[in-house]
């Protein structure tokens, strides 16, 4: 099969043959039929120092996609071939506390498909069958592809009530523009969303009823007084810039609620007195609650949640280079890559 491998230790991907995965009794084989990518893969393609001491070389990259079963495994039960399905990317090791009491994304085993294991950048990927979520008529495949990022957004902005509330989001990414819309959908009152790009805040207004705010040219302060007099109820940070972080404290209320799912490229301080005196929470947010994100993201999905627009390339998978270069140009949403009939060059 033609897959997408991480073939040497530098810059780059490389469309190869390689050989479809062999299932065990408890693992399904799925045709991927779309592919987003990630920020992860960015960082895999660049080759930089996170992907240098977290990735093994060879292997086939990729995380965020949908495709229909083509072989189940000789345990398996409730799953069928031909069915549509995503899969959770964190495969668990089941043998800690967290597994063992059903906090399965507290589990310190945790590998990573297309991290750790073989990926789904490719025309098959092999899943354990605890992995796969089926998908409704509801969910086309496009979206199937981003219910992994959509997770992370929902994820995050779920961690808090945000009914009524003022929610500042840091970071226009992708995932910060779909947290936006998840804030509006689940009935925040109002929701701001920071960056310096300004193809991605008017990307994120496209999305979500949100003010916009370009930090590099505008006030925050100015910006959030005309909304709330005390400061934002709720933060999600997803930039993984320090200033961020340090904008997003200075402008919460006494006793504010933060989540904080962007990565910092490196340990960096800040004041910790400011979270004691202002008794501000801070928690930390890695990939999606199994399974209950899942649910809740689908059901929103159902309800009205519309988060097409943030998907704004499409490139077949031999074009893997273009939609690559489109992605870490800065300014595109989410990258999908189409798998149907692929054929190397």
């Amino acid at each position: 099969m033609k897959a997408l491998v991480k073939a040497e230790a530098r810059p780059g991907l490389w469309m190869q043959d390689v050989p479809v995965p062999e299932i065990g009794p408890d693992d399904v084989l799925i045709k991927v039929s779309r592919t987003g990518i990630c920020g992860t893969d960015l960082h895999i393609f660049k080759w930089d120092e996170w992907a240098q001491g977290a990735v093994p070389v060879p292997i086939t990259t990729g995380h965020e996609y949908c495709g229909t079963i083509a072989e189940l495994g000789a345990n398996v039960r409730g799953l069928k071939p031909g069915q549509r399905v995503s899969g959770e990317g964190h495969v668990i090791g089941m043998k800690s506390r967290a597994a063992r009491a059903g906090k399965f994304h507290l589990d310190p085993d945790t590998k990573g498909v297309g991290v750790n294991l073989p990926g789904a950048f490719a025309e098959y990927v092999r899943i354990p069958a605890f992995n796969v979520i089926p998908l409704p008529d509801t969910i086309d495949d496009e979206i199937g592809a981003i219910l992994d990022p959509l997770g992370n957004a929902v994820h995050t902005a779920l961690s808090y009530d945000l009914v009524g509330e003022d929610v500042l989001i840091t970071g226009a990414g992708p995932i910060g523009i779909m947290a936006a819309a998840v804030a509006r959908h689940i009935g925040a009152r109002h929701v701001v969303i920071t960056d310096v790009n300004a193809d991605r805040l008017a990307l994120a207004q496209k999305v979500a009823d949100i003010t916009t705010v370009d930090v590099s040219r505008e006030s925050l302060r100015d910006t959030s007084r005309l909304r709330m007099q005390e400061g934002f109820d709720v933060g999600l940070e997803m930039s993984g810039a320090p200033v961020a972080l340090e904008q997003m404290i200075d402008h919460m209320v006494m006793g504010g609620k933060i989540a904080v799912l962007g990565l910092p490229s490196k340990p960096f301080n800040f004041d910790l007195a400011k979270l004691v005196l202002r008794m501000i929470t801070l928690k930390g947010i890695y990939g999606r609650e199994m399974f209950e994100t899942w649910h809740k993201m689908m059901a929103m999905l159902e309800s009205g949640l519309d988060v097409r627009p943030v998907i704004t390339d499409r490139f077949a998978a031999a074009d893997f280079e273009q939609g690559f270069a489109r992605a870490l140009g800065g300014g595109a949403g989410k990258v999908v890559l189409d798998w149907s009939g692929v054929k190397a060059r």
